[in-house]
């Protein structure tokens, strides 16, 4: 490992230097001095636990500080760069730092934005400001056919695997979970036993169904039944889609496959996991609306649900056909939005395949209304969300709660070197090597993480103050405003149509009806 290649580097360079220093002149006890001083910062770099990079490049990672305040924007372009290489902008990757390190987010000099720049947008404030929450919300999770309702936090961690991260960042996340009160998304590689920290969990059911898995790689009814009557296991998910990648499976490259992982998946150790890009329990809308059901009965009452990167409108009108004939809903639908991040996916997904969160989001909750479900189904949001204005931002398109992946990375230690699928991660958040991974100190960026949770919740209260608003049930879409072209400014209420409860079951628009009449919910199609 490079620690100690630095150390023992160190060490040997010292002890030539002392033998010359012994023969030579005074300039070599300098250099002994010197490298003296480098040791033990060395060693103080090695059992140190507050900054990742250091404990496993003790010296050399002083370059990274140096750079930082020498010059901030090679930090922003070398090391704050995201997973699909579009970087967050200054304000969003230093308000999700300083939260998480409790440090307060004002900075001077105003705004980096453009304002006057195309797609702009912003939410409208009160001349008349009210008094913040005094509690931050929960949402009540729990259709129908649920006997187990849930009441999910406003921000939460998204899905993110065990396999995928190392067991020390998923310890920290769930234990920031616990300490914060908010959920925890397992993502398709199971429940762990990293997960087991005690907080809440949203157990994650991919096409692979790891952790409930048959030996032909189907799913297995009783395992799930099982695992899923967990105390801890507050609801189930049933992952379709993801937003970086829609369309394809996930892949776990076999080096990252170690026997722990593949106990946990039901899967053989050092080979590459691949997830089917489809799902062997349902093959028509009807049929997942079925399975949905089925799915709650298994889990026990429990909420479920399932999560997508929305394609086509088309396909999840004729889902919500089958939810209406068949009078069986998912007590909540995450949307997850094609900007969203991931340690592997092919270029092309990344950039040009999937809808992008704002139109998916509306679409979802539109398409929920004019069906008449709106009141029976919860909505998630996820992809990029990382601020308090996120939060609202999503709340006024149609959600009601919403989860984090890439941010809670951040405040857990991420730098984001990009370098996921290597297993080479410098920080120990995204590899499974244990000799990388003991740096990311779990006690430290436990608090991290519960910090950063809190701070960005109470700033999303403090902005639906500042809006005169005393709930966040009181947003609506013409608080949020877009330029659209340089001289126009419109709300959410004017740029999107807006259906009624019930209208598309009566009187389709127009521009729904097409879509709406092709709808089959035994069939998906384009």
């Amino acid at each position: 490992m490079l620690r100690f290649f630095v150390l023992g580097l160190l060490v040997v360079l010292g002890a030539f230097a002392a033998l010359a220093a012994s023969i030579g002149g005074p300039g070599w006890w300098g250099l002994l001095v010197l490298l003296a001083l480098l040791l033990l910062l060395g060693v103080y770099d090695v059992v140190q636990k507050k900054h990742a990079i250091l404990r496993n490049y003790p010296v050399l990672g002083h370059m990274r500080y140096l750079l930082e305040g020498i010059r901030p924007e090679l930090q922003q372009y070398f090391i704050e760069r995201n997973f699909d290489g579009r970087p967050f902008d200054r304000d969003t990757r230093s308000s999700v730092y300083q939260r998480a390190k409790g440090i307060k987010g004002e900075q001077p000099f105003g705004t980096e934005r453009d304002l006057y720049a195309v797609g702009y947008e912003y939410l409208l404030h009160s001349t008349v400001p009210v008094e913040p929450m005094k509690e931050p919300p929960r949402i009540r999770i729990g259709g129908p056919g649920c006997t187990q309702p849930y009441d999910m936090a406003l921000l939460n961690v998204s899905a993110m695997s065990f396999g995928s991260l190392s067991a020390n960042a998923i310890t920290a996340l769930n234990r920031g979970a616990a300490q914060g009160g908010f959920a925890h998304d397992t993502g398709e590689g199971a429940i762990s036993p990293y997960h087991r920290n005690g907080g809440d969990l949203v157990w994650e059911i991919g096409s692979g169904y790891f952790g409930a898995r048959t030996k032909d790689g189907g799913f297995d009814e009783q395992a799930f039944a099982e695992k899923a009557a967990d105390d801890q296991v507050k609801m189930v998910s049933l992952k379709l889609s993801q937003g970086a990648k829609p369309g394809i499976g996930g892949v776990l490259p076999g080096a990252k496959v170690t026997q722990e992982i593949a106990e946990t998946r039901d899967v053989p150790q050092g080979k590459t996991v691949i997830s089917p890009a489809y799902h062997q329990v349902f093959s028509t809308p009807r049929e997942l609306v079925q399975f949905l059901g089925h799915f709650r009965e298994l889990a026990g009452g429990k909420p479920a649900g399932f999560k997508l990167c929305l394609g086509s409108r088309t396909d999840f009108l004729a889902i919500c056909k089958a939810m209406v004939e068949e009078d069986v809903t998912p007590d909540f639908i995450v949307v997850d939005g094609a900007e969203g991040g991931t340690g592997a996916a092919p270029l092309e997904y990344e950039d040009h395949v999937g809808m992008p969160l704002t139109e998916g989001l509306m679409s979802v909750h539109n398409a929920l209304v004019g069906a008449g479900l709106r009141d029976r189904v919860k909505i998630g949001a996820s992809g990029k969300v990382a601020t308090g204005i996120d939060v609202v931002k999503r709340l006024v398109q149609g959600a009601d709660y919403t989860n984090s992946a890439r941010a809670m990375m951040m405040a857990v230690g991420c730098i984001q070197a990009q370098t996921c699928h290597t297993n080479t991660c410098p920080v120990g958040v995204a590899t499974q090597d244990p000799r990388r991974m003991r740096a990311l100190d779990v006690p430290d960026k436990t608090e991290r993480v519960a910090r950063y949770q809190q701070a960005t919740v109470e700033q999303a209260m403090q902005v639906i103050a500042s809006m005169g608003l005393h709930s966040f049930d009181e947003l609506r879409p013409h608080m949020l405003r877009r330029r659209t072209d340089p001289g126009t400014i419109r709300s959410y209420a004017e740029m999107f149509e807006h259906l009624a409860p019930g209208q598309l079951l009566r009187d389709p628009p127009a521009s729904w009806e097409r879509d709406w009449v092709r709808a089959d919910p035994d069939r998906f199609r384009p």
